[in-house]
Protein backbone atom coordinates (compact mmCIF):
# COMPACT_ATOMS: atom_id res chain seq x y z
CA UNK A 1 0.00 0.00 0.00
CA UNK A 2 1.34 3.00 -0.97
CA UNK A 3 0.60 6.56 0.65
CA UNK A 4 0.32 4.48 3.91
CA UNK A 5 0.36 6.86 7.20
CA UNK A 6 0.81 5.57 10.55
CA UNK A 7 0.79 7.29 13.54
CA UNK A 8 2.61 6.63 16.56
CA UNK A 9 1.59 7.65 20.49
CA UNK A 10 5.52 8.38 21.54
CA UNK A 11 4.99 9.34 25.00
CA UNK A 12 2.92 6.07 26.41
CA UNK A 13 4.17 3.26 28.09
CA UNK A 14 6.20 2.28 31.29
CA UNK A 15 9.48 2.86 29.48
CA UNK A 16 9.81 6.06 27.59
CA UNK A 17 10.12 6.70 24.27
CA UNK A 18 13.28 5.37 23.44
CA UNK A 19 12.39 2.40 22.55
CA UNK A 20 9.32 3.95 20.58
CA UNK A 21 12.20 5.49 18.61
CA UNK A 22 14.40 2.55 18.11
CA UNK A 23 11.50 0.84 16.83
CA UNK A 24 10.41 3.17 14.50
CA UNK A 25 14.33 3.25 12.59
CA UNK A 26 13.17 -0.25 12.54
CA UNK A 27 9.48 0.06 10.71
CA UNK A 28 11.57 2.23 8.50
CA UNK A 29 13.70 0.04 7.15
CA UNK A 30 11.23 -2.70 6.91
CA UNK A 31 8.30 -0.55 5.55
CA UNK A 32 9.66 1.63 2.77
CA UNK A 33 6.13 2.82 1.20
CA UNK A 34 4.70 3.69 5.01
CA UNK A 35 4.97 7.14 6.06
CA UNK A 36 5.10 8.16 10.26
CA UNK A 37 3.82 10.17 12.55
CA UNK A 38 4.89 10.72 15.75
CA UNK A 39 3.46 12.76 18.41
CA UNK A 40 4.68 13.97 22.10
CA UNK A 41 7.56 15.94 23.31
CA UNK A 42 9.22 17.04 19.47
CA UNK A 43 12.76 18.53 21.10
CA UNK A 44 13.44 15.29 23.09
CA UNK A 45 11.66 12.42 20.61
CA UNK A 46 14.10 14.08 17.24
CA UNK A 47 17.31 14.42 19.83
CA UNK A 48 16.48 10.28 19.96
CA UNK A 49 15.47 10.07 16.37
CA UNK A 50 19.16 11.89 15.47
CA UNK A 51 20.89 9.19 17.71
CA UNK A 52 19.23 6.49 15.91
CA UNK A 53 19.94 8.07 12.63
CA UNK A 54 23.74 8.79 13.41
CA UNK A 55 24.00 5.04 14.04
CA UNK A 56 21.96 4.16 10.90
CA UNK A 57 22.40 7.02 7.98
CA UNK A 58 20.62 5.35 5.79
CA UNK A 59 16.95 5.92 7.19
CA UNK A 60 14.50 8.11 5.33
CA UNK A 61 13.84 10.79 7.79
CA UNK A 62 11.51 12.75 4.67
CA UNK A 63 8.98 9.69 5.65
CA UNK A 64 8.88 10.89 9.38
CA UNK A 65 6.94 13.83 10.57
CA UNK A 66 6.94 15.13 14.27
CA UNK A 67 3.43 16.62 15.88
CA UNK A 68 4.59 18.29 19.75
CA UNK A 69 2.18 18.00 21.97
CA UNK A 70 2.24 19.61 25.97
CA UNK A 71 0.69 16.40 27.54
CA UNK A 72 1.25 13.00 28.50
CA UNK A 73 -1.27 10.31 29.97
CA UNK A 74 0.22 8.87 32.32
CA UNK A 75 -0.32 4.99 33.31
CA UNK A 76 -2.27 5.94 36.24
CA UNK A 77 -4.45 8.68 35.18
CA UNK A 78 -8.06 8.21 35.22
CA UNK A 79 -10.06 7.38 31.86
CA UNK A 80 -12.66 10.34 32.04
CA UNK A 81 -10.18 12.81 33.08
CA UNK A 82 -7.97 12.07 30.22
CA UNK A 83 -11.08 12.51 27.79
CA UNK A 84 -11.64 16.12 29.61
CA UNK A 85 -8.76 17.03 30.40
CA UNK A 86 -5.69 15.66 28.13
CA UNK A 87 -7.34 17.12 24.54
CA UNK A 88 -3.43 17.97 23.67
CA UNK A 89 -1.85 14.68 25.12
CA UNK A 90 0.23 12.69 22.39
CA UNK A 91 -2.38 10.01 22.93
CA UNK A 92 -5.45 12.07 22.09
CA UNK A 93 -3.95 13.96 19.10
CA UNK A 94 -2.41 10.28 17.24
CA UNK A 95 -6.34 9.46 17.64
CA UNK A 96 -7.65 12.43 15.94
CA UNK A 97 -4.87 11.59 13.39
CA UNK A 98 -7.38 8.63 12.81
CA UNK A 99 -10.68 10.18 13.28
CA UNK A 100 -10.01 13.11 10.69
CA UNK A 101 -8.36 10.62 8.08
CA UNK A 102 -4.84 11.43 8.11
CA UNK A 103 -3.71 8.42 9.45
CA UNK A 104 -4.45 4.82 8.75
CA UNK A 105 -3.43 3.22 11.76
CA UNK A 106 -2.30 4.24 15.16
CA UNK A 107 0.14 2.35 17.65
CA UNK A 108 -0.16 3.71 21.58
CA UNK A 109 1.81 1.98 24.59
CA UNK A 110 -0.12 3.87 26.93
CA UNK A 111 -3.09 3.82 29.52
CA UNK A 112 -5.21 1.04 28.05
CA UNK A 113 -8.48 2.69 29.84
CA UNK A 114 -8.03 6.22 28.18
CA UNK A 115 -7.04 4.34 24.82
CA UNK A 116 -10.38 2.69 24.99
CA UNK A 117 -12.16 5.43 26.14
CA UNK A 118 -10.87 8.47 23.60
CA UNK A 119 -10.87 5.22 20.32
CA UNK A 120 -14.55 4.59 21.49
CA UNK A 121 -15.81 8.22 21.69
CA UNK A 122 -13.91 9.67 18.92
CA UNK A 123 -13.11 7.07 16.51
CA UNK A 124 -16.14 5.07 17.20
CA UNK A 125 -17.61 1.71 16.48
CA UNK A 126 -18.56 -0.06 13.22
CA UNK A 127 -22.66 0.20 11.80
CA UNK A 128 -23.77 -2.19 14.01
CA UNK A 129 -20.95 -3.27 16.72
CA UNK A 130 -22.02 -3.36 20.44
CA UNK A 131 -18.35 -2.64 21.86
CA UNK A 132 -15.07 -2.90 20.39
CA UNK A 133 -12.89 -5.84 22.05
CA UNK A 134 -9.02 -5.72 22.87
CA UNK A 135 -7.56 -9.34 20.98
CA UNK A 136 -4.05 -10.44 21.30
CA UNK A 137 -2.54 -13.06 19.30
CA UNK A 138 -1.75 -15.94 21.45
CA UNK A 139 0.67 -18.90 20.93
CA UNK A 140 -0.78 -22.21 20.46
CA UNK A 141 1.08 -26.15 19.70
CA UNK A 142 2.79 -26.66 16.08
CA UNK A 143 4.07 -23.11 15.85
CA UNK A 144 0.94 -21.19 14.90
CA UNK A 145 -1.46 -18.87 16.20
CA UNK A 146 -4.86 -17.93 18.18
CA UNK A 147 -6.84 -15.04 19.46
CA UNK A 148 -7.64 -14.37 23.07
CA UNK A 149 -10.57 -11.79 23.42
CA UNK A 150 -11.83 -10.04 25.32
CA UNK A 151 -8.56 -8.66 27.01
CA UNK A 152 -10.11 -5.84 29.47
CA UNK A 153 -11.67 -3.58 27.50
CA UNK A 154 -14.91 -5.17 28.45
CA UNK A 155 -15.01 -6.43 32.09
CA UNK A 156 -18.53 -6.96 32.24
CA UNK A 157 -20.63 -8.09 28.40
CA UNK A 158 -23.90 -9.60 27.88
CA UNK A 159 -24.76 -12.27 25.68
CA UNK A 160 -24.71 -10.34 22.65
CA UNK A 161 -21.22 -8.82 22.95
CA UNK A 162 -19.61 -12.04 23.90
CA UNK A 163 -21.26 -13.36 20.26
CA UNK A 164 -20.19 -10.19 18.38
CA UNK A 165 -16.53 -10.90 19.89
CA UNK A 166 -16.84 -14.25 18.16
CA UNK A 167 -17.86 -12.92 14.71
CA UNK A 168 -14.85 -10.13 14.93
CA UNK A 169 -12.82 -12.63 16.36
CA UNK A 170 -13.10 -14.87 13.48
CA UNK A 171 -12.56 -11.98 10.83
CA UNK A 172 -9.18 -11.22 12.20
CA UNK A 173 -8.19 -15.35 12.36
CA UNK A 174 -8.98 -15.52 8.97
CA UNK A 175 -7.39 -12.07 7.84
CA UNK A 176 -4.55 -12.27 9.49
CA UNK A 177 -3.65 -15.84 9.98
CA UNK A 178 -5.03 -17.18 6.99
CA UNK A 179 -6.86 -19.64 8.46
CA UNK A 180 -10.07 -20.78 6.44
CA UNK A 181 -12.64 -21.11 9.09
CA UNK A 182 -11.22 -20.07 12.26
CA UNK A 183 -12.45 -22.71 15.06
CA UNK A 184 -14.35 -20.51 17.75
CA UNK A 185 -14.88 -21.51 21.46
CA UNK A 186 -15.98 -19.35 24.25
CA UNK A 187 -13.83 -19.94 27.59
CA UNK A 188 -15.88 -21.83 30.25
CA UNK A 189 -15.24 -23.43 33.66
CA UNK A 190 -15.89 -27.08 31.50
CA UNK A 191 -16.60 -28.26 28.45
CA UNK A 192 -20.18 -29.45 29.32
CA UNK A 193 -23.02 -27.20 28.22
CA UNK A 194 -24.80 -27.30 31.84
CA UNK A 195 -21.32 -25.50 33.08
CA UNK A 196 -20.93 -21.72 33.54
CA UNK A 197 -22.92 -18.53 34.22
CA UNK A 198 -25.88 -18.04 31.70
CA UNK A 199 -24.40 -14.92 29.81
CA UNK A 200 -22.10 -17.28 28.74
CA UNK A 201 -24.28 -20.37 27.61
CA UNK A 202 -26.77 -17.73 26.16
CA UNK A 203 -23.50 -16.25 23.63
CA UNK A 204 -22.82 -20.12 23.07
CA UNK A 205 -26.33 -20.79 21.76
CA UNK A 206 -26.31 -17.48 19.60
CA UNK A 207 -22.83 -18.55 18.02
CA UNK A 208 -24.49 -22.39 17.20
CA UNK A 209 -27.20 -20.84 15.28
CA UNK A 210 -24.85 -19.21 13.29
CA UNK A 211 -24.04 -20.79 9.87
CA UNK A 212 -21.34 -18.17 9.06
CA UNK A 213 -19.66 -19.20 11.63
CA UNK A 214 -17.39 -22.68 12.99
CA UNK A 215 -18.15 -22.56 16.51
CA UNK A 216 -17.08 -25.76 18.76
CA UNK A 217 -18.26 -24.90 22.11
CA UNK A 218 -16.49 -24.83 25.42
CA UNK A 219 -12.70 -24.95 26.19
CA UNK A 220 -11.06 -24.54 29.61
CA UNK A 221 -8.31 -22.45 30.44
CA UNK A 222 -5.91 -25.59 30.17
CA UNK A 223 -6.94 -25.98 26.73
CA UNK A 224 -5.80 -22.15 25.42
CA UNK A 225 -2.76 -22.91 23.24
CA UNK A 226 -3.48 -26.28 22.31
CA UNK A 227 -4.85 -25.34 19.12
CA UNK A 228 -8.74 -26.43 19.79
CA UNK A 229 -10.03 -22.86 18.96
CA UNK A 230 -8.34 -20.78 16.37
CA UNK A 231 -10.64 -17.83 18.62
CA UNK A 232 -11.17 -17.60 22.39
CA UNK A 233 -14.12 -15.74 23.89
CA UNK A 234 -14.61 -14.18 26.99
CA UNK A 235 -15.31 -10.91 28.99
CA UNK A 236 -12.75 -8.77 29.43
CA UNK A 237 -12.54 -9.72 33.45
CA UNK A 238 -11.67 -13.30 32.60
CA UNK A 239 -9.40 -12.55 29.71
CA UNK A 240 -7.09 -9.49 31.27
CA UNK A 241 -6.46 -12.41 33.96
CA UNK A 242 -6.18 -15.13 31.65
CA UNK A 243 -3.83 -13.55 29.78
CA UNK A 244 -1.49 -12.30 32.79
CA UNK A 245 -2.03 -15.50 34.57
CA UNK A 246 -0.37 -17.09 31.46
CA UNK A 247 2.36 -14.50 31.43
CA UNK A 248 3.18 -14.45 35.33
CA UNK A 249 3.37 -18.73 34.75
CA UNK A 250 5.83 -17.89 31.30
CA UNK A 251 8.68 -15.47 33.12
CA UNK A 252 8.37 -17.93 36.38
CA UNK A 253 9.22 -21.16 34.23
CA UNK A 254 12.04 -18.57 32.39
CA UNK A 255 13.22 -17.28 35.32
CA UNK A 256 13.82 -21.01 36.93
CA UNK A 257 15.30 -22.08 33.85
CA UNK A 258 17.93 -18.92 34.08
CA UNK A 259 18.69 -20.13 37.29
CA UNK A 260 19.36 -23.07 37.15
CA UNK A 261 22.14 -22.26 34.31
CA UNK A 262 24.31 -20.97 37.28
CA UNK A 263 24.61 -24.03 38.99
CA UNK A 264 26.91 -25.81 37.50
CA UNK A 265 29.41 -26.04 34.68
CA UNK A 266 27.75 -29.36 33.29
CA UNK A 267 24.36 -27.64 33.12
CA UNK A 268 25.73 -23.94 31.91
CA UNK A 269 26.93 -26.14 29.30
CA UNK A 270 24.28 -28.30 28.60
CA UNK A 271 21.72 -25.22 28.89
CA UNK A 272 23.03 -23.60 26.27
CA UNK A 273 23.82 -26.71 23.58
CA UNK A 274 20.02 -27.02 23.73
CA UNK A 275 18.92 -23.01 23.45
CA UNK A 276 21.82 -23.18 20.43
CA UNK A 277 20.12 -26.17 18.97
CA UNK A 278 16.42 -25.03 19.45
CA UNK A 279 16.82 -21.68 18.88
CA UNK A 280 14.93 -21.42 15.59
CA UNK A 281 12.19 -24.28 16.72
CA UNK A 282 11.25 -22.12 19.78
CA UNK A 283 11.20 -18.31 17.97
CA UNK A 284 7.16 -18.69 17.72
CA UNK A 285 7.25 -18.74 21.57
CA UNK A 286 9.18 -15.52 21.76
CA UNK A 287 6.37 -13.18 23.52
CA UNK A 288 7.90 -9.98 21.60
CA UNK A 289 6.45 -10.81 18.00
CA UNK A 290 2.76 -11.31 19.88
CA UNK A 291 3.05 -7.71 21.72
CA UNK A 292 0.35 -5.97 19.95
CA UNK A 293 -3.09 -6.01 21.22
CA UNK A 294 -5.66 -4.75 19.04
CA UNK A 295 -8.78 -2.56 19.23
CA UNK A 296 -11.32 -4.39 16.89
CA UNK A 297 -14.67 -2.86 16.41
CA UNK A 298 -13.84 0.27 15.41
CA UNK A 299 -14.34 2.16 12.19
CA UNK A 300 -10.23 2.38 12.33
CA UNK A 301 -7.08 0.93 13.21
CA UNK A 302 -5.65 0.95 16.85
CA UNK A 303 -3.35 -1.12 18.26
CA UNK A 304 -1.89 -1.30 22.10
CA UNK A 305 1.50 -2.18 22.64
CA UNK A 306 2.45 -3.71 26.20
CA UNK A 307 3.29 -0.67 28.41
CA UNK A 308 6.38 -2.58 29.32
CA UNK A 309 7.11 -3.72 25.64
CA UNK A 310 10.96 -3.77 24.36
CA UNK A 311 12.02 -1.80 21.64
CA UNK A 312 11.49 -5.13 19.49
CA UNK A 313 7.91 -5.96 20.54
CA UNK A 314 6.78 -2.37 19.70
CA UNK A 315 8.04 -3.25 16.38
CA UNK A 316 5.71 -5.95 16.24
CA UNK A 317 2.49 -4.05 17.46
CA UNK A 318 3.89 -1.46 14.24
CA UNK A 319 3.67 -4.20 12.40
CA UNK A 320 0.26 -6.00 13.45
CA UNK A 321 -1.18 -1.90 12.79
CA UNK A 322 0.20 -2.01 9.09
CA UNK A 323 -0.85 -5.27 8.19
CA UNK A 324 -4.73 -4.31 9.93
CA UNK A 325 -5.13 -1.18 7.65
CA UNK A 326 -3.17 -2.57 4.84
CA UNK A 327 -6.22 -5.40 4.59
CA UNK A 328 -8.70 -2.90 5.82
CA UNK A 329 -9.66 -5.10 8.96
CA UNK A 330 -12.24 -2.37 9.78
CA UNK A 331 -14.32 -2.94 6.86
CA UNK A 332 -14.25 -6.63 6.57
CA UNK A 333 -15.33 -7.11 10.04
CA UNK A 334 -18.45 -4.88 9.43
CA UNK A 335 -18.93 -6.66 6.33
CA UNK A 336 -18.76 -9.95 8.26
CA UNK A 337 -20.78 -8.10 11.50
CA UNK A 338 -23.80 -7.14 8.41
CA UNK A 339 -24.01 -10.80 6.97
CA UNK A 340 -24.30 -12.47 10.38
CA UNK A 341 -27.18 -9.41 11.85
CA UNK A 342 -29.09 -10.54 8.47
CA UNK A 343 -29.23 -13.86 9.82
CA UNK A 344 -30.64 -12.54 12.91
CA UNK A 345 -33.74 -11.03 11.40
Amino acid sequence: MTNFTLVIDAMGGDRGPSIVIAALARALQSFPDVNFIVTGDEPRLKALFARECKVDKSLDTKRVQFHHTTQIVHMDDKPGQCLRKKTDSSMRVAIDYIVDGRADACVSAGNTGALMAMAYLHIKTLPGVLRPALVAPIPTAGGSQGYLLDLGANPVCDAETLFQFGVMGSVLAHEMSGVEKPKIALLNMGTEEIKGPDVVKQAGLLLAQSAALNYRGFIEGSDLFTGKADVVVCDGFTGNIALKSCEGMAKLVYDHFQASMKDHWLSKALAWLLVKRQRKSWQWLNPDQYNGASLIGLRGVVVKSHGNASANAFFSAITHAIKEAQIKLPERIQAQVETVLSEQQ
